[in-house]
């Protein structure tokens, strides 16, 4: 049976699934028309080909129901997968699921290829007794970002903020004009109850007037890990280290986040998760079916 459990946090899914579906032509599929004027029962089994962490079985049930076919999941999303796993198997009439080939792999390798090198990531941060956690960006493919953020979370990375409705980031844009004083303390005056206030900084300067501002997070952008270092330990002399979250990021990727186990930040985050992950390819094997 199909297991809802492999659906997480994707809204909008169905939406986008018949975007992608109108984008192939799905209906018009010439060869498939010429070839097969009738319907034809048959199976379409999908296998991974390639080592990896499993994602975007929310947009593969989303094209089988947008085009009528049945849908069985031998795997969950988040699952290990190796060559030769079989994740998926499309049930119905052929031409349907040949119509529905393309772009469910679109979606299973770009998926997966995301929170493969989130895994990836992660494990990276957390060698050796790390505790660094990894977080995606804002950095995503128009109109994929929730598929992404939710590949994210099925590597073992955590989403961040989803738009920018989603919390409060004074970044180096916003202080080219305001004052960093004038900046926090609007925000904090107008911000939500509980609302945390996130400040960009380049400096120890700029960390220190940040954490007495009240900044609850310091997001320390393109920052080398020695002078990260530098500006965490400032920080504990200060005694402002247990009052704020350090966020790592800026042309981090999940090769080179091993390099920031020890600055002493709590979380980084990578654009490269998702907007430069690699895909992780699957393969459809189509077979019909005699009836009983």
């Amino acid at each position: 049976m199909a297991r809802r459990r492999s659906e997480p946090g994707v809204p909008g899914i169905a939406a986008l699934a018949r975007r992608a579906l109108a984008e192939d032509r799905a209906g018009r599929d010439r060869t498939t028309a010429l070839l097969f004027p009738r319907p034809i029962a048959a199976e379409g089994t999908v296998t991974a080909q390639a080592p990896g962490v499993l994602s975007g079985m929310a947009a593969a049930r989303a094209i089988a129901d947008a085009l009528g076919l049945r849908v069985r999941f031998a795997r969950p999303d988040g699952a290990r997968v190796r060559p030769g796993t079989r994740v998926l198997t499309l049930s119905g009439d052929a031409r349907r699921i040949l119509a529905a080939e393309r772009t469910v792999l679109n979606f299973l390798m770009h998926a997966s290829g995301v929170a493969t090198a989130t895994a990836h990531a992660v494990r990276a941060a957390r060698a050796a007794g790390g505790g660094l956690e990894v977080w995606a960006t804002r950095k995503t493919l128009p109109g994929l970002r929730d598929l992404e953020k939710a590949a994210v979370v099925h590597g073992g990375g955590r989403p961040h903020r989803r738009d920018l409705s989603d919390a409060v980031l004074i970044k180096n844009n916003h202080l080219a004009l305001l004052p960093m004083r004038t900046a926090v303390g609007r925000a904090r005056a107008r911000a939500r109850p509980g609302e945390r206030i996130e400040v960009e900084v380049r400096s120890v300067a700029e960390a220190l007037a940040a954490a007495a501002e009240g900044a609850d997070f310091l997001l320390l952008d393109n920052t080398p890990p020695a002078r990260a270092a530098a500006i965490v330990r400032a920080l504990e002399r200060a005694g402002r280290r247990g009052r704020v979250t350090l966020e790592l990021s800026g042309g981090i990727t999940p090769e080179t986040v091993g390099r920031y186990r020890r600055v002493g930040a709590d979380l980084v985050s990578l654009g490269a998760l998702t907007h430069s992950a690699r895909a992780l390819p699957f393969h459809l094997t189509l077979r019909p079916v005699r009836a009983a």
